[in-house]
């Protein structure tokens, strides 16, 4: 998720590294349409992310953080804090026990068909020296078939990149962004093509995201670029769609980048939120629908395949630690992270509590119409997957919660299709 301010702009110069292969931009050598398992563009995409369960972030597992020291903000620091042990047995319940055979039953359960999974490339290929426990891999192995035997699609999602993407907690390492420099782009790579030999032919993988998120202000886009050419290269005929994330440039930068959807197997990939900026967060409900449904107007614009693969039904960001460790909301004007700050909009008392049912009934209607609206919206498109399937005390991020609080519609047939008019 984009959670923290954009950081300062870093100019970084171009250097053509030993992972660039001789090949023509991919927007000049479509990749073929191969026998995908998923009828992307005539089905749509209803899905759920397992946030925090491979890829730790302190909002949706505060447990496993709050008796740590107050430098623990991610999983780097959480390990590096905990040493190798004491990490590896706290991360082995957790894997072990966030997410189960009975939690793809339910997904399924609930109408959807799709999951996006976050996994860093520490999970993937360890880099020696680092910090991070190595473990989660088989549990990302396991899913695959739980997904498969509840008939579900998956999209594997590379959440974190070696020297961190965007420099949030969900990279995995929260601070500077470092990716593109050294050997950090051959190591993605590396990464991504292990999911590939590994997973590709899984009955249930439709999908492998080349990189979740990063973050183009502070990045080099065409470095970025010839990443993502290498890495839809190197994942060409493998039978998955090659998803890509629009580093926050918008949905129409990317129509001249990679072939069109009807030559190609591209998915482009955007994440939609309304409440890491204070003007957003002062918006009326009404904004806020008539907002996501121009921005389902812009994604059906596109060339290529494209959904919405995070969005959340918070209004706020009050909820603790959504922001990061420590850095406050923007809402109640507590945040402050590298000098930037926020004023005063309201108070975040009882907008983010425990538990659906202590939501105020004016917040649970805004909530129920702000995520109908979404999905209609991004339906004028390839489809949506929600941020995120549960999470410990942020109701309005908890698919699982909202459903079953009817605050979700179930059955999903049963959503208002004329939200946006």
């Amino acid at each position: 998720m984009n959670i923290l301010n954009i950081f300062s702009i870093v100019a970084v110069a171009i250097v053509w590294p030993t992972w660039v292969a001789y090949a023509a931009p991919a927007g000049e050598t479509p990749m073929a349409k191969r026998a995908l398992k998923f009828s992307f563009g005539s089905e749509k995409i209803r899905g759920v992310n397992l946030g925090g369960w491979l890829v730790l972030e302190p909002w949706i597992t505060p447990s496993i953080f709050e008796a740590t020291p107050d430098n623990v903000v991610d999983e780097y620091t959480l390990t590096q804090t905990l040493g190798a042990s004491e990490a590896a047995t706290r991360l082995e319940k957790h894997w072990s026990t966030w997410i189960t055979v009975d939690d793809f039953r339910d997904i399924a359960s609930k109408g959807l068909n799709f999951v996006r999974i976050p996994v860093g490339y520490w999970s993937v290929t360890p880099i020696s020296g680092e910090p991070y426990v190595n473990g989660g891999y088989k549990y990302l192995t396991e899913a695959l078939d739980w997904a498969s035997d509840s008939n579900l699609k998956v999209m594997i999602d590379l959440h974190g990149a070696p020297g961190s993407q965007n420099g949030l907690d969900n990279s995995g390492r929260r601070g500077a962004i470092e990716w593109t420099q050294g050997d950090t782009v051959a190591q993605t790579l590396t990464a991504l093509n292990k999911l590939r030999d590994d997973f590709s032919s899984h009955p249930s993988v439709a999908s492998i995201e080349l990189l979740n998120e990063p973050m183009s202000p502070n990045l080099n886009m065409d470095t970025v670029k010839q990443f993502m050419s290498t890495g839809t290269d190197n994942l060409e005929g493998h039978n998955v769609a090659v998803a890509f994330h629009d580093a926050f440039l918008g949905v129409s930068s990317w129509n001249d980048w990679g072939a069109a959807s009807d030559s190609s197997s591209l998915l482009l990939d955007t994440h939609h939120y309304e409440v890491f900026d204070g003007g957003q967060l002062q918006m009326s409900i009404d904004a806020h629908v008539s907002s996501v449904c121009d921005f389902g107007n812009q994604m059906a614009g596109s060339n290529k395949w494209t959904i919405s693969g995070e969005f959340t039904g918070a209004l706020t960001d009050c909820t603790k630690w959504l922001n990061g460790r420590g850095v406050g909301a923007r809402y109640d004007g507590t945040f402050n992270y590298n000098g930037k700050t926020s004023s005063f909009i309201g108070s975040c008392e009882g907008k983010s509590p425990a538990t659906v049912d202590e939501l105020s009934t004016e917040d649970r209607s805004n909530i129920a119409r702000f995520i109908n609206a979404q999905m209609v919206a991004y339906e004028k498109a390839s489809g949506w997957i929600f941020w995120t399937w549960k999470a410990e005390a942020s109701p309005e991020w908890s698919f699982k919660d909202l459903a079953n609080a009817g605050v979700i519609p179930q059955p999903l047939t049963s959503m208002n299709t004329a939200a946006c008019g």
